[in-house]
């Protein structure tokens, strides 16, 4: 453990630091506040110390073999882990200096996160957040990698730690021109018999769809499947079908979102973290998203 820690730590960061910057050696330096002579170092150091070659040299570009990949996903949360508890019980950390991987959902791309984002920037310039937009499962498979360390997540996953911080209500997406586009709610059963752009089976708000259009006597007739929202909007305003969407404050020409008025169609928004200990800047940009979500 003493040669880990007092040894490899260092050398195993900047391999993480890395995989993760595409074997690009001068951002990853740069994640890590060294120079790229350093960082260097520490990577020839831990293949000599393990006996196992970790690059590709391909003209001057880095390519990590596949044993470095493989370490780099394996040690890259429980490092980070140590990292934290560390800076937390010593007070090093330093909350306004720091990087965040933070994901959020791909309905969330316009609106309220990206202000959100925005506005923690301007209180906090000296903290990076590195961003990816996925689908829930994708977001919570990163948190109990060790990809991210904060994510919002919808639904709220099953297997990561997390909070409920708000609802996202889920409107009828209709063209502009559709005989209920002015109505000021639509009740799921006026869709039967419209054609239906959803987004891919594995995706909740797909089965969301499906379920609630069961619930009021009809199956939806899906004859495009699209895996962006801004994509499925795009179809909807050329008159190609309906879809039942997250709110978007933004709608885009062609495109009129009518309230479900039969129910209250809304799914929970969760606040989910990778680690059991929050660095201190994470712990600052997830305090800021549950107080901005209340």
């Amino acid at each position: 453990m003493d040669h880990v820690l007092g040894v490899l730590a260092p050398h195993l960061r900047a391999l993480v630091e890395l995989a993760a910057h595409d074997g690009h050696m001068t951002d990853a330096a740069a994640a890590l506040g060294v120079p790229q002579s350093s960082m260097s170092r520490r990577i020839h150091a831990l293949e000599s110390e393990l006996g196992v070659p970790l690059l590709i040299h391909s003209g001057r570009a880095v390519r990590l073999t596949r044993a470095a990949t493989d370490l780099a996903q394996g040690v890259r949360r429980p490092l980070g882990e140590i990292e934290s508890v560390v800076d937390a019980v010593t007070g090093r950390g330093d909350p306004e200096h720091g990087t965040v991987r933070f994901g959020f959902p791909l309905t969330m791309g316009s609106g309220q996160v990206p202000d959100l984002l925005a506005e923690f920037r301007r209180r906090h310039p000296g903290i990076r957040v590195l961003l990816k937009q996925a689908h829930g499962s994708a977001l919570t498979a990163d948190l109990l990698s060790g990809e991210l360390e904060l994510a919002i997540v919808i639904p709220p996953p099953d297997r990561a730690r997390h909070t409920v911080i708000g609802r996202q209500m889920i409107r009828a997406v209709l063209p502009a021109d559709h005989r209920l586009a002015a109505a000021g709610g639509v009740s799921l059963a006026e869709l039967a018999g419209e054609t239906f752009i959803a987004a891919p089976a594995d995706y909740n708000i797909r089965r969301l769809t499906e379920t609630w259009c069961r619930q009021a006597g009809f199956t939806p007739d899906i004859a495009f499947e699209v895996t962006e929202f801004a994509t499925i909007r795009e179809l909807i305003s050329r008159g190609l079908g309906v879809s039942l969407l997250p709110a978007d404050e933004r709608t885009p020409p062609g495109v009129a979102e009518v309230p479900l008025d039969d129910a209250e169609h809304s799914r929970p928004i969760a606040l989910a973290w990778g680690g059991s200990v929050e660095a201190p800047a994470t712990r600052l940009l997830s305090r800021f998203l549950s107080d901005a979500f209340v």
